[in-house]
């Protein structure tokens, strides 16, 4: 599938943030002003980038996003600020666009200043390499510590034509509702109204992003930004309509996949696990529990090492705050059973092929916690050495 969307072009280019030659700038561009929605972190620090980006979302109009890897725009005082500002006046004056209608994004390092100058040396040439082609130029520039770029795209019918839904992002540490440290932009061109966009970006984040963790930790940067140009077809999506629906399934599609790799990438991770806990009260419950056990330390290493331990998985369970009987309690790691009503039925032989499951590098955990309706699910990673090893050394 082509990762070209009617009415946008995208760009990536080194512009003096990270060493050497890096792509570390990168541009996404609407033709004409787009439809545009946003979800940004709930941490209580927030990035310069985060509260210019907001701001400017009320109108429900955007062109264009500016975004650098390599720095994180953050805990900056009102230098960083003004150089948020600064940068997509800059940017917008290359484009010839408002600059209300530009909002800047930065990933990287927290409290250390942008390089102004260099950013702003660098926006011609970013302006010159957009392209209806360039979204893997752009998927490279966001990136920090990831492994490789994130993208992830969908088709959906609006009446005959059919809409592109293009996902990119970035992240692999600090990743935890609400958000992670992931900067996510979706480019669609089918045409909806804001609120229609906002409500639909909302509830999607919640199934996705917001089940999503690595480590425990949420950023001072992350955002999530769609833009819809609507060049596709001139027929409105109703949120209601069938092809509203079609609409809320095909984001949702891409920002699971997203979600998804970012958690396979999660800073040293060898293994994506998805939690599943069913047979509780309420979902709320059995997200609850799910999300208690998706980021526990003792059960993340216990990934790591493929170690089949179901009591730090009972006791993550128990700690989270929702109600059940230990006594109903089972435990599937793949297809093989290893606690049942509240008993191990761990063999040396059974533990042996939990233990081949743990080691593929995608496999599920089911726990049911009684005869509820509840069901609930979480994406989560192992935690080893690696990760260690990457956060110690971040800043050097």
């Amino acid at each position: 599938m082509s990762e070209r969307v009617k009415g946008f072009r995208f760009a990536g280019v080194h512009g003096g943030v990270k060493a050497g030659d890096a792509l570390d700038l990168g541009l996404v561009f609407a033709d004409e002003p787009a439809v545009a929605a946003g979800v940004f972190t709930r941490n209580r620090v927030r990035a310069a980038p985060v509260v210019v980006s907001e701001r400017r979302l009320k109108s429900g109009l955007c062109q264009a996003i500016l975004v650098n890897s390599g720095n994180a725009n953050a805990c900056t005082g009102k230098q960083g600020r003004q150089a948020a500002l600064a940068l997509t006046r800059a940017a917008a004056a290359s484009l010839r666009v408002r600059a209300a209608l530009v909002v800047p994004a930065s990933t990287g390092v927290i409290g250390v200043q942008l390089p102004q100058e260099n950013i702003a040396e660098a926006i011609p040439a970013l302006v010159a390499d957009l392209s209806e082609a360039g979204a893997t130029r752009f998927a490279r520039a966001i990136l920090t510590t990831d492994r490789g770029t994130k993208v992830a795209q969908a088709e959906v019918k609006v009446g005959r034509t059919t809409c592109r839904v293009l996902g990119i992002a970035k992240g692999a540490g600090m990743i935890h509702p609400n958000m992670a440290t992931t900067l996510a932009f979706v480019a669609t061109d089918a045409p909806l109204r804001r609120a229609t966009l906002s409500r639909i970006l909302h509830q999607s984040t919640e199934l996705t992003f917001n089940r999503a963790t690595v480590d425990g930790d949420t950023s001072t940067n992350d955002s999530i930004y769609v833009l819809a140009s609507g060049a596709a077809t001139n027929r409105i999506v109703d949120e209601k309509s069938t092809a509203g629906r079609r609409f809320a399934q095909a984001l949702t599609e891409v920002l699971e996949a997203l979600a998804k790799k970012i958690v396979a990438d999660g800073e040293g991770a060898e293994h994506l696990v998805r939690i599943e806990v069913r047979g509780a009260r309420t979902n709320g419950d059995a997200v609850q529990i799910a999300r208690t056990i998706a980021g526990s330390q003792l059960v993340k290493t216990a990934l790591h090492g493929c170690d089949p331990n179901w009591g730090r998985i009972l006791a993550a369970a128990g700690r989270s705050g929702a109600r059940f009987n230990p006594d109903h309690v089972s435990m599937e790691i793949g297809d093989v059973s290893i606690f049942e009503r509240g008993i191990s039925v761990m063999t040396s032989k059974i533990e042996a092929k939990a233990a081949a499951t743990m080691k593929r590098p995608e496999y599920a955990i089911s726990v049911a916690v009684g005869a509820g309706r509840g069901f609930g699910h979480y994406w989560t990673c192992d935690l080893g050495h690696e990760y260690v090893r990457i956060n110690a050394d971040y800043r050097t």
